[in-house]
């Protein structure tokens, strides 16, 4: 059995892997304790968790837990990451990395010189179908890949009093673009690798104290594959989320985000498919899509408990120093309104 301890209690993912993790114990993991810099938000989160409060960090990682598990408000990931690193506990730290390039840079070298193991915390990269979805395209069968569009979103806007959260607080997150376009650009770096350039606009449309609500960022690669994602953070419902076109077929995957789970879908609706020039008609995967976004963050519970025991890391801290630096590099190119290139290293005095 694993021993972990919780490092912040201010993204709510955690109650979702970390309930799974009470109620399977199969999975070999045990939350032990938790520890917040909000004692209201400790003491909610410690009873959510069923473990124990600890008002202080340094008892906490010397309580005898085998791994931290990060899921404090961005601004704090790399101070953390250097505690646990050097207690010598492994560490899952969750999206996004870091908030700046020299704040992730901070994060590889404790991990590195403590020679501890970290993962990143991304569902996407465990989501089965985007899993099929590399697998398709890995294999060729469907020729070359050209286009690939994800659309991704949240229905922000009518939540209550999200403007207030501290998502939005340019102190402890910078925006919801920072923290949440951070999905789609993973599975894009999962998929094909680092991209040559990128292309963004972004715009604050339904409350201004929410900002870069909607943003469209296009990323080239140097053999000419284009990637559309495109970011909307006052989505009500969709259904469609991933496309990808290829010289031989084409993949589409619906049900993917938040949105595409809101609403109810008709019976046997089909979450991935794809088509093989030549063939009939469209292939459907027998890959069920999950019935609401919430098993997608529990499903989150197994590959992190896998990682615990000595599996691979679903991330690692170099991959994820990669995906924030394509997330200011879209900053970069919003503002000035034109394209920038993978080694701009103007993104460190963002």
């Amino acid at each position: 059995m694993k021993k972990v301890g919780i490092l912040g209690l201010a993204h709510g993912h955690v109650f979702a892997f970390g309930s799974e993790w009470n109620e399977n114990k199969a999975l070999g993991v045990e939350i032990t304790g938790a520890w917040d810099r909000d004692p209201q938000r400790l003491r909610e989160g410690a009873k959510k968790l069923r473990t124990k409060e600890y008002g202080d960090i340094d008892a906490l990682l010397a309580s005898g837990i085998d791994a931290a598990v990060i899921t404090s408000e961005t601004v704090f990931h790399a101070d953390l990451v250097e505690k646990a690193a050097a207690a010598g506990k492994d560490i899952i730290l969750y999206k996004p990395m870091a908030l700046t390039m020299a704040e992730a840079d901070r994060i590889v070298d404790a991990v590195e010189k403590a020679g501890v193991r970290l993962t990143m915390g991304w569902q996407m990269r465990v989501d089965p179908q985007n899993a099929e979805i590399k697998r398709l395209i890995g294999s060729g069968e469907l020729g070359r890949p050209c286009l690939f569009r994800r659309r991704h979103g949240l229905s922000t806007h009518v939540w209550t009093d999200f403007q207030s959260t501290w998502h939005n607080d340019p102190a402890l997150n910078r925006d919801i673009f920072a923290d949440d376009s951070s999905h789609p650009f993973d599975l894009m770096l999962l998929l094909f690798g680092m991209p040559e350039s990128v292309t963004c606009e972004m715009s604050t449309v339904v409350n201004p104290c929410v900002k870069n609500d909607n943003a469209v960022a296009v990323f080239r690669y140097p053999d000419g594959l284009i990637c559309e994602i495109s970011l909307s953070f006052t989505c009500s419902a969709s259904e469609i989320t991933t496309e990808v076109y290829l010289s031989g077929g084409s993949i589409q995957q619906y049900f993917g985000d938040n949105p595409a789970c809101r609403l109810p879908r008709p019976a046997g609706s089909c979450g991935l498919k794809w088509y093989k020039e030549g063939d009939a008609d469209w292939t459907s995967s027998d890959i069920p899509s999950p019935k609401a976004h919430s098993e997608r963050l529990k499903a989150q519970a197994k590959p992190f408990a896998e990682f615990l025991h000595g599996g691979p890391a679903v991330a690692t801290a170099r991959e994820a120093r990669d995906c924030l630096r394509l997330v200011l590099m879209c900053y970069l190119s919003a503002k000035e309104g034109r394209r920038v290139y993978a080694d701009d290293e103007r993104v460190y005095e963002l």
